[in-house]
């Protein structure tokens, strides 16, 4: 048994209610992990958007002032989880969600990881290599962080072929 897509008269029929729960639930979820929550408000009323939203828009949709989205909106387009466009004829700009957003915020970031690496490296340097307990841990560290920096990229190449295989890579309307 497949299943349809709605179309587009009965998208319009979603339950504005249950998206702003799903927006408010989410944003706490990523909070609670230590996202700052009006970036993680800001991001889910984009995502929930079927089109791109003025920092207008997305406060009138969080009942906030489009003041209190600037904050949040630098934050996201910094982390390309949101992307900034220019409106034609104005000076406002538009926010849409990339392309595989997800996959940008996460795996891509792994010079993230050789910082890391490379600071935990000259602090097993300093402390004299491994010899001491603190050299063990500061190398472990670097060991761990290493090794996620590798699994990123295998697990990256896992994802794409996933996505690819469920039909996400081109989403509905491209």
């Amino acid at each position: 048994m497949s299943v349809e897509e709605p179309t587009m008269t009965e998208s319009s029929r979603r339950d504005e209610e249950e998206v702003h729960l799903f927006v408010e639930r989410m944003a706490m979820a990523f909070a609670d992990v230590g996202f700052p929550r009006m970036a993680a408000r800001v991001l889910f009323a984009v995502m929930s958007a079927d089109d791109p939203l003025t920092a207008g828009e997305i406060g009138e949709r969080l009942g906030v002032s489009a003041a209190a989205v600037s904050g949040a909106v630098r934050y996201l387009t910094q982390f390309a989880m949101l992307v900034r466009e220019p409106v034609k004829g104005s000076r406002r700009d538009r926010y849409r969600m990339p392309d595989n957003p997800w996959y940008e915020a996460t795996i891509t970031k792994t010079n993230l990881y050789k910082n890391f690496i490379d600071i935990a490296g000259g602090g097993v340097e300093a402390l004299r290599g491994r010899s001491t307990p603190a050299g063990e841990r500061v190398a472990e560290m670097r060991d761990f962080f290493l090794f996620v920096q590798e699994e990123l990229e295998s697990l990256g190449d896992r994802w794409r072929a996933r996505r690819a295989a469920t039909g996400h890579a081109h989403p509905a309307g491209d």
